[in-house]
């Protein structure tokens, strides 16, 4: 029988391309499962992925904030001493100069009473110089009534002289005397008038430097006084009475706070908003509530604290009734119009370096790239790109922050 001789060498081929075979799945199979240098492999399951699309933009920020006073005043302690009396308790309504307690200073009402005790004997010595003065002007009116009296007798005298010498009865010498006195009651009345004027110009003078001191102690009195009334304190102005802790035998220095009026039922929103927006807020920007009230940004602190920095709003038209201070409300503020914008989804990816990278997928979806990007205006679920990724490519917006490398292969 014939039998079939193998060549030789082709069993040995055979086993060269099997062990080709099994060297190029090995090779695959390393590819795929091992990350090349400066790569990252990912589930898929695990990451997330937006388009870049060209659409409106909605330039706004929502922010919460928290009901507060719109005006607060401070209850301070004018003059130092010792509470007596509490005559209202914290969290009531007060009107503006009710009594709220009263202090003891037993060292200020002395030096209050010996202070009013030194005025009032100055405001004496002063009533003294008034009567004074006014005696003076009598006494001259006196005299000048009575010299004008003495003239017009002496002119009466001269008169009757001069009709009996016309008629021959008395001679030119008994005439002579009368005309004489006549002259010097003229005389004496004239003076005594100019010496009036004068002395009226210097006592008109005298008595206005005495009404402005008298005005000068009597201030200085009312402010002595008002020291004592300084020992009860009063509300500022109306509304509630808030943070009024102070207690029976507490020691209040000037100066220190004792509460505050907060104005009940004017009110405003206070909102934290983070650093990244500072540059964008400004006075006179309008919001909007959830329920429609409108408000409008009436402060902005820019002193940042942990990252944020404070907003104020105050409402613009009616204000919504039931609101309470402390209570949290949605506020969406108007950054800027709504344009037509190159954006992406925000996401995680934004936390990453502030946005100024992201990983891009190829085209089968399965490898992502860092590519160096600039992104502008944001809100909570836009981002606008300004350069670095085209219409239609997907990024990356799960949060990048433990990637180290420049790809992502996603498995």
């Amino acid at each position: 029988m014939d039998r079939r001789i193998a060549r030789p060498g082709k069993g040995k081929r055979r086993r060269l391309w099997a062990g080709l075979a099994v060297t190029l799945v090995a090779a695959l199979a390393m590819w795929w499962f091992i990350p090349a240098s400066g790569s990252t492999d990912i589930d898929a399951a695990n990451i997330e992925t937006g388009l870049v699309e060209r659409a409106p933009f909605a330039d706004y920020l929502p922010v919460r904030a928290s009901v507060a006073p719109a005006i607060t005043t401070y209850v301070g302690a004018v003059s130092g001493g010792q509470v007596d009396r509490l005559l209202v308790q914290d969290g009531a309504m007060v009107t503006a100069g009710q009594p709220l307690a009263t202090l003891a200073n037993p060292t200020l009402e002395l030096d209050v009473l010996t202070r009013e005790a030194a005025i009032a004997s100055q405001l004496g010595a002063l009533s003294g110089d008034e009567l004074a003065l006014e005696r003076s002007k009598l006494d001259r009116r006196s005299q000048t009534s009575a010299a004008s009296y003495d003239l017009l007798k002496a002119q009466r005298d001269l008169a009757t002289r001069q009709q009996l010498h016309d008629q021959g009865f008395v001679s030119d010498a008994g005439v002579r005397s009368y005309q004489e006195e006549a002259d010097y009651q003229q005389r004496r009345l004239a003076q005594l008038r100019s010496g009036e004027a004068r002395e009226g110009q210097t006592a008109a003078l005298q008595s206005s430097r005495l009404a402005d001191t008298r005005a000068r102690l009597t201030n200085a009195l009312r402010a002595v006084e008002a020291q004592l009334g300084a020992l009860t304190l009063r509300a500022p102005a109306s509304g509630r009475l808030t943070g009024f802790t102070i207690q029976p035998g507490q020691t209040l220095k000037e100066g220190d706070q004792a509460g505050q009026v907060d104005s009940e039922g004017n009110w405003k929103l206070v909102a934290d908003v983070d650093e990244y927006y500072l540059g964008r807020i400004h006075d006179g920007q309008t919001a909007t509530t959830d329920d429609g009230a409108r408000l409008i940004v009436s402060k902005v602190i820019p002193t940042v604290t942990d990252g944020r920095f404070r907003v104020e709003f105050t409402f613009r038209g009616t204000m919504p009734a039931g609101l309470n201070r402390g209570q949290t409300i949605n506020v969406r503020l108007t950054l800027g119009a709504t344009q037509p914008a190159l954006i992406a989804p925000a996401g995680g990816w934004l936390d990453a370096g502030g946005g100024s990278s992201a990983f891009v997928l190829d085209a089968n979806g399965r490898h992502a790239y860092r590519r160096e990007i600039t992104i502008g205006r944001r809100n909570p679920e836009q981002v606008e790109i300004l350069s670095g990724l085209a219409e239609g490519e997907r990024i990356v917006t799960t949060n990048t922050a433990a990637i180290t490398g420049n790809t992502i292969n996603i498995r």
